[in-house]
């Protein structure tokens, strides 16, 4: 991976050049990374420990909780000493393993967000073959799938990256040690990197992004043949939460990924490039425990466990 102009580290830029507001955000992705690690690790107990919890819409979520946790935990604590004190530095070694980590698991969010909408969708659309569709053999399939694919596009893009020529300062304008901050770092032709992001854009982000899109017309269209006020409300409250985290998850990704190239775009970009690597982490444990009264129950029925006299 290493080439002839790879420096001994980078310089993380972030928003040094606003000393205040990183003390500010200091404190923000603090707080979202405990968060994280609460919500994410209660989800993981109650989806392992809770017997009604062993379903499949479970077992995604559990794989979702467990990414999350991986990664914050690959970005956050470097970024914490970023932002509170003058040393911005990685090294090189440090910015490749965090940049492969974070390709491999960012793509393997949206191909697990695409596959737990279709899991809403049998669900909704054939609720009396369920259980027939979506077995445990087909759930441990779909999810390795999601695994596997995150781990061959960082096999891939990773390498290229950091074969490139970078430019003497080496200072990447970002949070993290990102695609498109280390390409706008090197001072050489980046035509095959911009050619290769934007093909694994299009089979990453818009690809997943158009089925869970077409799964929820074709649930949306389930919803209104319902009778029922009450059976309309159940069958959409069981997939809001997943259309939530959805929505917050691909909106920050586009951004980052998909931005023109300006500065005022750039800055936007990392507002939404952190809250992509910290901010939707903390909510999804959030959305999902606070709308599924079946998470709730879960967590109180393991509260009462613990407190029962043995």
């Amino acid at each position: 991976m290493v080439n002839q102009s790879s420096p001994v580290g980078f310089l993380l830029l972030g928003f040094s050049e606003h000393p205040r507001l990183e003390k500010i955000l200091f404190v923000v992705v603090l707080c979202s990374y405990l968060l994280t690690l609460l919500g994410n690790t209660l989800i993981l107990l109650l989806s392992t420990l809770d017997p009604r919890l062993h379903s499949p819409m479970y077992f995604f979520l559990s794989n979702l909780s467990f990414l999350d946790l991986c990664f914050t935990t690959t970005c956050v604590p470097q970024m914490l000493v970023n932002l509170w004190g003058p040393t911005k530095t990685i090294s090189f070694l440090g910015c490749s393993v965090q940049l492969f980590i974070f390709l491999s698991l960012g793509t393997t969010e949206c191909i697990l967000l695409a596959v737990m909408a279709f899991d809403r969708y049998v669900a909704v659309c054939q609720p009396l073959h369920y259980a027939t569709i979506i077995h445990p053999r087909l759930c441990w399939q779909l999810a390795a799938v999601a695994w596997i694919i995150g781990l061959v596009e960082s096999v891939v893009q990773t390498p290229s990256t950091l074969h490139l020529p970078f430019c003497p300062h080496h200072q990447v304008d970002d949070f993290v040690c990102e695609v498109p901050a280390l390409i706008r770092l090197s001072c050489g032709d980046t035509t095959y990197n911009e050619i290769q992001m934007a093909v694994a854009s299009v089979f990453i982000l818009v690809v997943p992004l158009s089925l869970i899109l077409v799964s929820y017309g074709a649930i949306a269209r389930a919803v209104l043949r319902i009778n029922s006020a009450k059976g309309r409300r159940k069958a959409f409250g069981t997939c809001s939460s997943h259309l939530i985290v959805v929505t917050l998850f691909y909106s920050s990704v586009i951004a980052v990924y998909l931005q023109p190239k300006n500065p005022y775009a750039r800055e936007r970009g990392k507002f939404f490039g952190l809250f992509y690597a910290v901010g939707t982490p903390t909510l999804n444990p959030l959305i999902y425990t606070l709308r599924n009264k079946e998470v709730k129950r879960a967590f109180w029925r393991l509260l009462q466990k613990e407190v029962e006299p043995s």
